[in-house]
């Protein structure tokens, strides 16, 4: 391949990457009898299924801007160097959470990896109303398994040091996440948008609303200046694949060293307002209730699960320059060991509730929305429902070091429950 940077297309893949011994094996040795399809529909890369006799491969390249935006809000290629290192990382540290990465082209910012299929979306699954066995074990594990083995808590400090200075130049995608994510949401910032005039009143009490600024600013400077572990940096519904009965985490390219919670909190995030969106998807009342049973039931095991192999691996893996064993177990002090694992976890969990309110915000107020909400045609009913996510978030924020478990979590979701059309 020329090393000069080109955009792939359905017509000119085949051409341009038909020479690679990797595709003439996954996929077959005659391009000409490639089928390319794009499939791409998030918002910074081109995504290719390419499928031929021997078998079928994703092809994914970065874009030089926002795909959202266009080429007004430009973007440097590097970031696919970065979701490379972080999914042989995530694969590493958790053997069969991420698709096989295949090959890797920095020139071209292309990454071939394996096809996961029959999987499909998580959020496609949710807003169906399909549940999927084992889905909190699978990402409670993921979650626990790369917070733990990414950090000072397992990696040896050279190792960890190194991770830290090559994802810190994963500066741009960082910027967005510091911007779209932590300040956009809470004032009117020029890429904003939010469901209107429906939503007006209780947005702009929301940017009022100073005590709650403050928090998410702490909560920005624990993102900023945190580099506990790797973070996939964008963990939703999006960046997930499923079957009835497995799921695989996808898209990486945010990934940076930032606060054990980050992850987590993410994706409890997207549950809740996915629970809160359900009301507008499943019109049975029964059924909906049932899966919405289900989704805080996912989040309540997820972190259960968490918990449990956090722990494990503490006493098993604990091989990092923190908590060393020499001044705990070996000294016979497992009780102060086991109560420093449980005060970090304690430490997580407020993070993460933080987080989750924080993303539930960003998705309704700033640039990036999520589907379960924004497909929902009758205005005045989403509004009702991303209301209610508003409602739920300032709560996670502001209470975040009150709120004594996941159950207390659960029961305030209960509370602001949307409750459907009235």
């Amino acid at each position: 391949m020329n090393s000069e940077y080109k955009a792939l297309s359905p017509e000119t893949l085949g051409v341009r990457l038909g020479a690679l011994d990797v595709m003439k094996q996954a996929v077959g040795a005659s391009p000409e009898s490639w089928s390319v399809r794009e499939v791409g529909d998030g918002n910074l890369n081109l995504v290719f299924i390419v499928e031929g006799e021997a078998g079928s491969v994703i092809v994914k390249q970065a874009l030089p801007y926002v795909r959202l935006v266009g080429d007004s809000w430009p973007l440097p290629l590097k970031r696919a160097f970065f979701e490379y290192h972080a999914l042989t990382r995530q694969e590493a540290r958790d053997p069969g959470s991420v698709p096989e990465v295949l090959y890797f082209n920095e020139d071209q910012a292309l990454i071939i990896m394996e096809r996961l299929q029959p999987h499909i979306i998580l959020r496609q699954q949710t807003m169906q109303g399909l549940k999927v066995e084992g889905l909190a074990q699978r990402l409670g594990l993921f979650a626990a398994r790369t917070a733990f083995r990414g950090s000072d808590l397992s990696m040896a400090a050279p190792d960890k040091k190194a991770d830290t200075a090559l994802f810190a130049g994963n500066v741009e995608l960082c910027d967005i996440t510091e911007a779209l994510v932590f300040t956009d949401p809470y004032f009117d910032a020029e890429m904003n948008r939010h469901t209107t005039p429906q939503l007006d009143a209780v947005v702009a009490q929301l940017r009022a609303d100073q005590a709650l600024k403050v928090e998410v600013q702490h909560m920005k400077r624990a993102f900023t200046s945190r580099g506990e572990t790797m973070c996939h940096g964008d963990l939703h519904a999006g960046s997930i694949m499923v079957t009835g009965n497995e799921a695989r985490v996808i898209d990486p390219e945010f990934a940076f060293y930032g606060p054990f919670g980050f992850d987590i909190g993410m994706l409890i995030g997207n549950y809740l307002m996915a629970y809160h969106a359900m009301p507008a998807h499943i019109a049975d009342e029964a059924a909906c209730k049932d899966y919405q049973n289900w989704l805080l039931s996912v989040i309540e095991e997820t972190w259960s699960v968490y918990c449990a192999e956090f722990l494990r691996l503490w006493r098993t893996e604990r091989t990092g320059i923190l908590y060393p064993k020499s001044l705990y177990e070996d000294q016979g002090h497992e009780f102060a060991s086991e109560a420093a694992a449980q005060q970090l976890l304690g430490e997580i969990f407020r993070d993460l509730v933080g987080f989750a309110g924080i993303e539930m915000h960003r998705r309704i107020l700033g640039l990036a929305h999520v589907a379960e909400l924004d497909t929902i045609e009758d205005e005045d009913l989403r509004a009702k429902c991303e209301a209610k996510c508003l409602e739920l978030g300032q709560l996670l924020v502001m209470n975040r070091n009150r709120l004594t478990g996941m159950d207390a979590v659960i029961a305030t979701a209960r509370q602001t429950e949307c409750g459907g059309k009235t």
